[in-house]
Parts: C-alpha cells; sequence; structure tokens
C-alpha cells in the first residue's frame, strides 16, 4: 500500500479542521453565554475583565474556574487553589487517557500537547466519538471556536458586570448553576447509584456550612474534603466494571 503523498495530507488536514469549525461553532457559542454568567461572578469576586478571561484562557474549565473564584473570595493561599484544581479537573486526566488511545501511535508530541491543553467536556465529546483514528487538526478546528468563545464569553461578561443593572446581573448568574443541573441531571436520571451520590454530596456540602466546627474550614478544603471522601466511598462501594473487548484492528 502507497503512502499518502504530503498534498494529500494536507487536504485531509485541512478537512479534518473545517469538519471541526462546524462542530465547534454551537459548543462555541453555548461557551459564550455559560462563560458571560462566569465573567460577572469573577467580577463581583474583584477579578477586572482581563484578569477573568486570563482565568478562562489558563484554565478552560467552568468546575475548576467556579471553585477558584470561592478560593480568591475565602482569601485562600496557592496552594490550596492548587490542590483544589487538581482534584476538581481530575477528570480531564482521565479523558486525556481516553484520547491518547484514540489518537495513532505516531502523532508527535507537540500535536498530543496542543490537544491536551484544550480538553473539555464537548470538546472530548466530539473528538473520541470521531470514526476511527482522531485527526488532530479536528480538534484544533473545534479549539479555534470554542476556546475564543469561552475566553471572550468570560471577558464581556466581567465588563458588563459592573454596567448592566445588579437585578439584571444576578439573574444571569442562575445560568451558571443551571449548567451544572444540566450536566448532573441526565446522567443522574438513568443511574440511582449517580443519583444517590449526586443527593449525599448535596446533603454533605449543606453539612459542611453548618456544622459548627466544620464551616470554620476554608471553602477550598471543604471541597477538596468532599470530593475525595464521597467519590473514594462511591467508588469502593460500587465500582464500575469493565468490559474487555477483544476486537482487532484490521491491517
Amino acid at each position: 500500500m502507497e503512502k499518502p503523498t504530503k498534498s494529500a495530507g494536507r487536504k485531509a488536514n485541512l478537512q479534518e479542521f473545517k469538519s471541526g469549525i462546524h462542530h465547534g461553532i454551537p459548543v462555541g457559542l453555548g461557551y459564550f453565554f455559560v462563560s458571560f454568567t462566569l465573567g460577572i461572578a469573577a467580577k463581583k469576586t474583584g477579578l477586572s475583565a482581563i484578569q477573568a478571561a486570563l482565568m478562562s484562557l489558563s484554565i478552560h474549565a467552568s468546575a475548576g474556574e467556579f471553585a477558584a473564584l470561592g478560593i480568591i473570595a475565602a482569601g485562600a493561599g496557592y496552594w490550596e487553589m492548587a490542590l483544589t484544581e487538581i482534584i476538581v479537573n481530575l477528570r480531564y486526566l482521565l479523558m486525556s487517557c481516553s484520547l491518547s488511545q484514540k489518537i495513532s501511535s505516531g502523532t508527535k508530541f507537540f500535536h498530543r500537547f496542543l490537544i491536551a491543553f484544550d480538553i473539555t467536556d464537548e470538546i472530548f465529546a466530539f473528538s473520541v466519538s470521531r470514526p476511527g483514528k482522531l485527526n488532530p487538526f479536528f480538534t484544533y478546528g473545534m479549539m479555534v471556536i470554542a476556546s475564543p468563545g469561552w475566553v471572550f464569553g468570560t471577558f464581556v461578561g466581567a465588563a458588563a458586570g459592573g454596567v448592566l443593572p445588579a437585578i439584571v446581573t444576578g439573574a444571569m448568574s442562575i445560568a451558571l448553576y443551571g449548567m451544572f443541573i444540566s450536566v448532573i441531571i441526565p446522567p443522574a436520571r438513568k443511574d440511582k447509584v449517580i443519583a444517590g451520590v449526586v443527593i449525599v454530596s448535596m446533603l454533605l456540602s449543606a453539612a459542611f456550612a453548618l456544622i459548627p466546627i466544620i464551616k470554620n474550614i476554608s471553602s477550598g478544603f471543604r471541597i477538596i474534603i468532599l470530593t475525595v471522601v464521597i467519590s473514594a466511598a462511591a467508588a469502593a462501594l460500587f465500582p464500575v466494571k469493565e468490559e474487555t473487548e477483544s476486537k482487532e484492528t484490521a491491517e
């Protein structure tokens, strides 16, 4: 079998890039409106529009950024921030491991590095569901649309947070919680174990905020304690059985 020429390879990369852009447009629009509310929350925490945009550019994770804002508001230290971000965003490590199996073994390191920088829930879902091996340029196409939507939405939200009436910004901030609910509800409806874990998490979180001694612990450490304890207990009590695949790839 003859190897594809460089021109054919460039053409394939361009097609994948265009396909990524096509898939990234609705994701970018969704990111803009969600991150708009995040920008409002960042403004309330005391961050400028530039600082909020840089936060979104470097983290690319709504849950991680929202947790970071809570830690900033609480006046916690850098190491507490680092530990919280590692734990809150730990799922992206699992996504990266999964996506690494989707990429051809001959893919160069810098392609892997660039893809890993912007793995989000939506970009991962589209990338991992592509038939066959993943062409990095498909993910790049999504990134050039989705990432600016997230960063620009945060910037505009932080900038408009000081201009819009308080009643409007307060109402729009609810959209961020709506996003979290939309992420939790679908899997919880399909799996009773997940639903139970969600309910327990909510109850324990409320308890941690009310119990006299524990409520004095900083919000960052409360997130760390709850995440580790609840996830470890759920994994021990309800382990997920992995199915082994015996299919061989055709040469």
